[in-house]
C-alpha cells in the first residue's frame, strides 16, 4: 500500500517531527488533538488536524474509536502511533488493520509477545538471549512473592509487568520492606497501565543501560543500527542518551547486537524496534556483563542520535517498512560515523524535587540556529505556546553530533549553557550540569549516578543567580544614548559616595544588585531578553531566571504562603494524611497528589496546627487549590 496520507495518533514533538518527514516525502498530514492541545504546535505543523475529546488522555488521545473515526473523515490511509498513548497496543494496532489502513509500527503479534516483560523474558531465554533470575509467574499474592523474594535474593526490583516509562518500579533492600514496596507498585501500575501485575529481579547495584536498535521489514530482513547508552537516568527515566555507548569494545558490540537482531527475528519483527539490556557497570564491558530487560516495540524517544551516527532517517524507514517495501539499506551498508547526544528538554523544576510546570511559555529556543545536521532541535513547543499539566513534562529534545565523543559534549555543554525556557520551570541547567561531571566525561556513569548526586546537579548555583541579576544591572545603567548629565547612572549623591545598586528580583526575590561586583570567569556569559518593560529572561549556563523590576505593592498571598499547601498543578489526590487537630513539622507529608503521570508528596512550610483540610482521596483539584490550612501551634 502506498502511503499518502498519515494520521499521527500523538502530540508535541514527535508528531511535530514525524510530519516534518512526511512534508519532505510529499505525504499529507493529519493532526489529532485534545481540548488541551487546541492551538498546539504539532496542529499547526499538519495538514490537517481533528479533535478528539477533552484534555485527559484517557479522553482523547487513548480514545481508539475517535482517533479511527479521525482517520475515517479526513481520508487519512495510515496511523503512526508515535510512542506512548496507544503505540504499543496491540487490539489498536489490529483495529487500524481490520479499517483497512496502514500500520507504522510492529505487528501485533510482536507487540502482544513483547509487550508483557514476563513473558518477553520467557521468549528471550528459549532465543538463548541472556536474561536475569527472577520471579515471573503468575501468581502475585503476598505469600508467594514473598518467597520467591527470598529465593532471588535481596536486593531486587519489583517491576510492573506491563510497566514502562520507568513506573511501578521498586527497589527493596530488604525482606522489611516488600510488602509496603508491592503495594506502591501495584497502585502505581494499575494507575499508569491497567494492569497492577508486577514481577520480581534480582537487582544489578552498578547499572548502565544500553539498548540496540533493530529494524525489520515484511520480507524478513532484520538489521541493527547500532547501540546507544542510555544510562544518565532521574526515577528510571532517561535524562541524556547518546550513541555510540562510551568504552564499546568491537567484540562486545557483535555479540549484543547479534542477541538483539536474534531476538527480533524470534518474533517476527517488522518496523522499528528496541532491544533493551541491562549491564553491570562494576566492572569492563564484556560478553558476560549484560541480560536483556525488555523490548519496546516502538520508535523510542531517544531514535535521533541512532539517526545522527548511521545518516538515516528512522520514519522515513518506518513508513517504508509500513508500505511493504524492503529496508534501505542491508547491515553490511549501515556505518557507524562519530558521536551522538540528546538532552531531553522538560517543563520542570529540579531543585523542587523535579515538579513539573505548566503555563504559558514566555521564550524559548537556542541561541544558535540548528543545521538539522550537528545540531538539530525536535520541539513540540515554541514561544508563546502553553505547557499543558495534563501529560509528560517533555517539550523538546535537542541532538548534537560531532566526530568524537569529547567534541559532541563540548558542544552540547556550549548549546545548553544558551538554552531558554522562560515561563515555566526548565531543567536545562540541571542538563548541563550533569553532562559537565567528570563522571559523565569519563563515561563511568550509571543508572543511580544522578540519585546519588542529585544535591550538587539540581540545586542552582548561586553564581548563575548573580550573573542574572547583574547582566539585567548593567542594561538598565547602560549610558549610551544619555543627552545630559542628568541622563547619566553614575550613582552620583550628594555628601556621599557614588552608588550604582539597583533593586531587581530574581523569580520574585527581590535585592539590591550591585553590577560592578566580582564574579566567576567560569560563569558563563547571560543571554538577556526584554520582555516587557520590567521583566526579563535571563538565562545563565542554561538555568533561566525571570528577572523583575519589583512594584512595591503588598501581596496578600504572599502573607498567607505559609499556613497553607496548595496543589502546585492540576490532578488528583491519592491520599490526605494530615489530620484535623493534629500537630505537624516542617516538611511533613500531608497529602499525594498524582499529576502528569508521577506522584508527588506535598509537605507542611513550617510547624504548625492542622486546621482545617480541603481536599479528600479521589478528588481532581486546580493549580493554587488550597488542600490543608495550618495555624501556629
Amino acid at each position: 500500500m502506498k502511503i499518502t496520507k498519515l494520521l499521527v495518533a500523538n502530540r508535541g514533538e514527535i508528531a511535530v517531527r514525524i510530519f516534518r518527514t512526511c512534508r519532505r516525502l510529499g505525504i499529507e498530514t493529519v493532526a489529532v488533538y485534545s481540548d488541551a492541545d487546541r492551538a498546539a504546535m504539532h496542529v499547526r505543523e499538519a495538514d490537517e488536524a481533528v479533535h478528539i475529546g477533552a484534555a485527559p488522555a484517557a479522553e482523547s488521545y487513548l480514545r481508539a474509536e475517535a482517533i479511527l473515526a479521525a482517520a475515517a473523515g479526513t481520508g487519512a490511509n495510515a496511523i503512526h502511533p508515535g510512542y506512548g498513548f496507544l503505540s504499543e497496543n496491540a487490539a489498536f494496532a489490529e483495529a487500524v488493520l481490520a479499517a483497512g489502513l496502514a500500520w507504522v509500527g510492529p505487528p501485533p503479534a510482536a507487540i502482544r509477545a513483547m509487550g508483557p516483560k514476563d513473558e518477553a523474558k520467557r521468549i528471550a531465554e528459549e532465543s538463548g538471549v541472556p536474561v536475569l533470575p527472577g520471579y515471573r509467574g503468575e501468581a502475585q499474592d503476598i505469600s508467594t512473592l514473598t518467597k520467591a523474594a527470598e529465593k532471588v535474593g535481596y536486593p531486587l526490583l519489583i517491576k510492573a509487568v506491563a510497566g514502562g516509562g520507568g513506573r511501578g518500579i521498586r527497589q527493596v533492600s530488604r525482606a522489611a520492606d516488600l510488602a509496603a514496596e508491592l503495594v506502591s507498585a501495584v497502585r502505581e501500575a494499575e494507575s499508569s497501565f491497567g494492569d497492577g501485575r508486577v514481577m520480581l529481579e534480582k537487582l544489578v547495584e552498578c547499572p548502565r543501560h544500553i539498548e540496540v536498535q533493530v529494524f525489520g521489514d515484511q520480507h524478513g530482513n532484520v538489521v541493527h543500527l547500532f547501540e546507544r547508552d542510555c544510562s544518565l537516568q532521574r526515577r528510571r527515566q532517561k535524562v541524556i542518551e547518546e550513541a555510540p555507548a562510551p568504552g564499546m569494545p568491537e567484540p562486545v558490540r557483535k555479540v549484543m547486537t547479534d542477541a538483539a537482531v536474534k531476538l527480533a527475528k524470534a518474533v517476527g519483527y517488522q518496523g522499528a524496534g528496541t532491544v533493551e539490556f541491562i549491564v553491570d557497570g562494576s566492572r569492563p564491558l564484556a560478553p558476560d556483563t549484560f541480560w536483556f530487560l525488555e523490548m519496546n516495540t516502538r520508535l523510542q524517544v531517544e531514535h535521533p542520535v541512532t539517526e545522527a551516527i548511521t545518516g538515516t532517517d528512522l520514519v522515513e524507514w518506518q513508513l517504508i517498512a509500513a508500505a511493504g517495501g524492503k529496508l534501505p539499506l542491508k547491515q553490511k551498508d549501515i556505518k557507524l560515523t562519530g558521536h551522538a547526544f540528546e538532552a531531553r528538554i522538560c517543563a520542570e523544576d529540579p531543585s523542587d524535587s523535579f515538579r513539573p510546570g505548566a503555563g504559558l511559555i514566555l521564550e524559548f529556543g537556542l541561541l544558535e540556529e540548528p543545521d538539522g545536521e550537528t545540531l538539530r532541535w525536535d520541539a513540540g513547543f515554541e514561544s508563546g505556546d502553553r505547557v499543558p499539566s495534563n501529560y509528560d513534562s517533555m517539550i523538546a529534545k535537542l541532538i548534537v553530533h560531532a566526530e568524537t565523543r569529547d567534541a559532541a559534549l563540548e558542544r552540547l555543554t556550549d548549546v545548553l549553557a544558551h538554552t531558554q525556557l522562560a515561563g515555566v520551570p526548565s531543567n536545562a541547567g540541571f542538563l548541563r550540569r550533569c553532562a559537565l561531571s567528570e563522571t559523565f566525561a569519563s563515561g563511568t556513569h550509571h543508572v543511580n549516578w544522578i540519585g546519588e548526586n542529585l544535591g550538587a546537579l539540581a540545586g542552582v548555583p548561586d553564581v548563575h543567580r548573580a550573573a542574572s541579576l547583574s547582566a539585567v544591572a548593567t542594561l538598565l545603567l547602560d549610558d549610551e544614548g544619555a543627552v545630559s548629565p542628568w541622563d547619566l547612572h553614575d550613582g552620583f549623591r550628594l555628601n556621599s559616595v557614588p552608588r550604582r545598586d539597583v533593586l531587581l528580583a530574581a523569580d520574585g526575590e527581590a535585592e539590591m544588585v550591585d553590577p560592578e561586583a566580582p564574579l566567576s570567569d567560569q560563569t558563563p556569559f547571560p543571554l538577556i531578553t526584554d520582555l516587557s518593560p520590567r521583566r526579563f529572561a535571563v538565562t545563565t549556563g542554561g538555568d533561566t531566571f525571570l528577572i523583575t523590576i519589583p512594584e512595591f505593592s503588598a501581596d496578600a498571598d504572599a502573607a498567607l504562603g505559609g499556613n497553607v499547601v496548595k496543589a502546585p498543578m492540576p490532578g488528583k489526590v491519592l491520599s490526605v494524611l494530615a489530620i484535623a487537630g493534629n500537630t505537624v513539622t516542617r516538611g511533613e507529608t500531608l497529602a499525594v497528589l498524582e499529576a502528569m503521570k508521577m506522584e508527588h508528596a506535598l509537605t507542611a512550610p513550617r510547624d504548625g496546627v492542622v486546621q482545617a483540610i480541603h481536599a479528600s482521596a479521589g478528588q481532581q483539584v486546580s493549580d493554587g487549590d488550597v488542600l490543608v490550612m495550618l495555624v501556629e501551634e
